[in-house]
């Protein structure tokens, strides 16, 4: 197999021999605050679902 030539890419995404930018997409995921949120409510969610199927339910709404 051939090697392919070095990337001549400059750190900005500008090649030199041809004049043409890169196009780069998002790098960067969500925001720090919407994992935590995210993540809180998956807890929150998954308690809340072992409680009632260990039958603690809503706390003896039952007269």
């Amino acid at each position: 197999m051939a090697d392919l030539p070095p990337d001549r890419d400059s750190k900005d995404g500008h090649n030199p021999d041809t004049g043409v930018r890169r196009r780069r997409g998002p790098v960067a995921g969500p925001p720090r605050w919407v994992k935590v949120f995210g993540i809180i409510a998956v807890v929150l969610v998954l308690l809340f679902v072992i409680s009632h199927l260990a039958g603690g339910g809503m706390g003896g709404h039952t007269p």
